[in-house]
């Protein structure tokens, strides 16, 4: 595996940020990451498909300005330059596991297999990450088969990084409580 981290030590510090959708959660987590670092590093994994995401792309990119260096993983980050001593705001593990679902052929298995490979790439890198997630279990079970194996991924992965996170909040009302 060909990567360019300059380090092979264990995460300085995972945190993970999960709740429902507009719950607050980058807004929050951009404020922690910029407590941990004046030039954090902003991992986009979102692909823009329409003129709706290009506006909450959009908004995203005005409230951080010029203090983060931005990089864009819609999937695989081994080409990625990153420093032991940087803070990495993962933005979001939602749509980075969609990107993979879809390029997995609808294989769950085979996605949360290559997202656990990632996010072990990332803390690899001994840079502190949060990761910004959404938690989409709560409702009832979908009819929908796609719906379904999308909610299992999701749950899948979050518990993966949840276990491996120093800290996890979840965002309810814009307002975070400290699970772990």
């Amino acid at each position: 595996m060909d990567k360019t981290f300059d380090t092979e030590a264990p995460a300085q510090r995972i945190v993970m940020v999960t709740g429902g959708q507009r719950s607050g959660k980058s807004v929050f987590a951009e404020k922690l990451a910029l407590s941990m670092s004046p030039c954090p590093v902003y991992l986009a994994t979102a692909m823009v498909m329409d003129e709706e995401m290009r506006q909450r792309v959009e908004i995203h990119k005005q409230r951080r300005l010029l203090k983060w260096r931005n990089l864009e993983a819609p999937f695989g980050i081994e080409d990625l330059t990153i420093s032991h001593d940087e803070t990495v705001l993962l933005d979001c593990l939602t749509m980075w596991a969609t990107n993979w679902l879809f390029k997995k052929k609808e294989s769950p298995d085979e996605a949360l297999s290559e997202l656990k490979r990632q996010f072990d790439i990332l803390v690899s890198s001994g840079a502190s990450i949060i990761i910004v997630t959404n938690e989409i279990g709560l409702g009832g079970v979908s009819q929908n088969p796609l719906q379904r194996k999308f909610t299992d991924l999701q749950g899948m992965i979050n518990q993966y990084v949840a276990s491996r996170a120093d800290e996890v909040y979840m965002l309810v009302s814009g307002i975070p409580l400290k699970i772990k």
